[in-house]
């Protein structure tokens, strides 16, 4: 870590006051709250409080330091309060001078872990890779008011990471460096090291001459050196006379002419020489079985530290990649503190952690093999990654699902369903029976002639589907046989919109469309897609809201109007899909939904593909089906004999 001061012409304004202040810890107690860092600056001082922003920095940092077995977050908690009381002291005894002029900042850091919190005009930036990510946005300011006082209020946390870079500006050195682009140039220059802003800033030095303040500038690297302290005036300081560098060329002569004293050789002692008596140990004769058994012993004992070595130069392996996957983590956790602030943040946060999952998982097969010390530590890294990837995006995990109903099986056993009206339909292509369940009625078996394969709302009723090809209105006309669109034909999925109907055929690739001609009539089978000869192979799903949204096995979904595909939609979420089995639209409804049983849950999306939420059980363990109402405040899932509702 290194830290950089820079005061601008503390001189120039005879009203203005400012300063940094830094802090590193002294000993191993205060390394457990880690680095202290402020910057203050008050306007239209008076004489009785020229140091009053050394006094105000004296009294946090020592709260700050004065408990060192709490956290960093609760001892900076503490030291503000203690702040607090200070200046609501100051206020009651008659000087209120300073209440809307102070501007104070204050910074605390150990391994990474950022705390801070302000008061007053000032700007904190986060510097990474070349970009430039406001950060105080998340703090709530208030106009200071007359005591009772509660000058520092909230404080904002969150991860950072190497070469990552804190600027702290107060507001005039601020409108400079906005003003000559200097906060960008910084953040193009990471990795940053004292040459690099050196030349950054003698490249302004004429226009920084003219404004009056502080900068605090922080770069996080592994490696610690000293902080450096400048400050930048209209013309250059005269070198202070140095007593050492004067007399210093006078002794180095002198040393020349002192010659060190030359030892005498000592003569060289003979010692007696000592004769030892000769020892014999007996001859050892071993058998041949004995000898094969000390060779089998020696083998596996080679074997054995070959093996032990290896092992350990594994785990060496896996430690090195276990901190690499710490590291990332700790970055993406950075970005994750900026999110509401900088969309991008939150999908730089996403990409890394996804990544992190990847990296993982091996890790995680593996783990119970290897030392338990070790093997805590990457499932611990396991649910930090995931707990963070299920709030991005946005996966509610449901304990206990509301239970809407339980079949028995011995009355009816369902494989399907479909709503109208807020009542709920389930039906089976192995039954003959039609199970209706009322909102406020009840239940109600109804008995029908057909197995009923595909259902969908029409008009103010249901239509029925019964392969091969006929329909039915519920409790309505006698059904009616559609026209063939072609040999071999087999609808598998079946969609309503404006009267007109739609089937997909899976195996033929086709989406046929019968329009409608009234009196429930509908014409000959039309082929949907524009061209006979573009087919969509792969599709598992498909539902209308005016486009026709088609599930491909791949999990994307290709969007298609006027019978042309449009776009396809990649799902970037997590958990990463294994196998959507349905798709749902309404053109009352934003948003799409998808059911995937293979990982227990339901997933809502928008129309361009981006996240709405998920819901997650594991009591979803048999999902057959599902459908929403009509106002999309209500699912309903069909999970084997149970029907669970979730409510929006």
């Amino acid at each position: 870590m290194q830290i950089f001061e820079f005061h601008f012409n503390p001189k120039l304004k005879p009203d203005l006051i400012f300063d940094s202040f830094c802090f590193e810890p002294e000993n191993i107690y205060e390394r457990r709250v880690g680095s202290l860092y402020m910057i203050g600056l008050l306007k239209n001082v008076l004489p009785q409080n020229l140091r009053f922003l050394d006094r105000l920095a004296k009294v946090i940092k020592e709260e700050y330091y004065r408990s060192t077995l709490a956290t960093p977050e609760k001892s900076l908690k503490k030291s503000l309060k203690e702040a607090n009381e200070f200046l609501e002291g100051i206020a009651k005894k008659g000087d209120v001078s300073w209440l809307g002029n102070l501007s104070f900042g204050v910074i605390s850091l150990k391994n990474f872990e950022l705390n801070f919190t302000k008061v007053g005009q000032l700007k904190f930036f986060l510097l990474r890779r070349g970009q430039v990510i406001d950060v105080d946005q998340k703090l709530k300011f208030e106009e200071i008011e007359p005591y009772p006082l509660k000058i520092f209020g909230s404080i904002v946390l969150g991860k950072l990471a190497e070469n990552d870079i804190i600027l702290a500006l107060t507001k005039e050195v601020l409108e400079a460096f906005q003003g000559q682009n200097l906060i960008v140039e910084i953040a193009k220059k990471i990795p940053l090291d004292e040459k690099k802003l050196r030349e950054i800033l003698n490249d302004k030095r004429e226009e920084l001459s003219k404004i009056s303040g502080v900068c605090l500038l922080i770069f996080l690297s592994k490696e610690v050196i000293p902080g450096k302290r400048e400050t930048i005036t209209p013309q250059l300081r005269p070198k202070e006379f140095s007593l050492k560098q004067v007399f210093m060329p006078i002794v180095n002569y002198f040393k020349g002419l002192i010659k060190k004293p030359k030892l005498e050789k000592l003569p060289k002692l003979k010692l007696p020489k000592i004769t030892f008596p000769k020892i014999t140990f007996p001859k050892l004769k071993l058998t041949k079985n004995q000898i094969i058994i000390l060779a089998l012993i020696f083998f596996l004992a080679l074997g054995f530290l070959i093996a032990q070595r290896e092992e350990k130069q594994q785990l060496e392996i896996y430690q090195t990649t276990l901190r690499e996957i710490q590291d990332k983590v700790s970055q993406a956790e950075s970005f994750l503190i900026l999110k509401e602030v900088n969309p991008q943040a939150a999908k730089e946060a996403n990409l890394l952690l996804k990544e992190n999952w990847e990296e993982i998982s091996p890790l995680v097969k593996i783990a119970p093999t290897l030392p338990a010390d070790f093997s805590s530590q990457v499932f611990s890294l396991k649910d930090k990654i995931s707990e963070n990837l299920y709030q991005l995006n946005k996966l509610e995990i449901i304990e206990e699902p509301e239970l809407l109903f339980e079949f028995k099986p011995e009355e009816f056993i369902p494989q399907k369903m479909v709503i109208f009206d807020n009542e709920l339909y389930f039906f089976s292509p192995y039954s003959k029976n039609l199970f209706l369940l009322k909102e406020e009625e009840g239940k109600e078996t109804i008995e029908i002639e057909q197995k009923i394969n595909l259902a969908a709302g029409f008009n103010d009723s249901i239509l029925f589907f019964s392969k091969p090809n006929q329909l039915k209105v519920y409790r309505g006309l006698t059904p009616v046989n559609l026209k063939e669109p072609y040999p071999d034909f087999s609808f598998d999925d079946f969609s309503v919109f404006r009267e007109n109907l739609y089937f997909l055929d899976k195996k033929a690739g086709q989406i046929i469309k019968y329009p409608y001609l009234g009196d429930f009539k509908w014409a000959l089978a039309q082929l949907w897609l524009a061209s006979p000869t573009k087919k969509a192979i792969d599709v598992k799903s498909m539902a209308i809201d005016g486009s026709i949204w088609l599930l491909n096995r791949d999990n994307s979904i290709g969007r298609y109007y006027a019978g042309r595909l449009q776009e396809i939609i990649k799902l970037d979420l997590f958990p990463y899909p294994k196998d959507f089995s349905k798709i749902f639209a309404s053109p009352t409804l934003a948003y799409l939904y998808l059911l995937e049983p293979a990982q227990n849950r339901i997933v809502i999306i928008n129309k361009s593909g981006q996240i709405i939420k998920q819901f997650q059980s594991q009591k979803f363990d048999n999902l057959l089906d599902f459908s929403v109402s009509k106002d999309g405040k209500t699912i309903y899932l069909l999970n084997g004999l149970k029907v669970y509702q979730i409510l929006l």
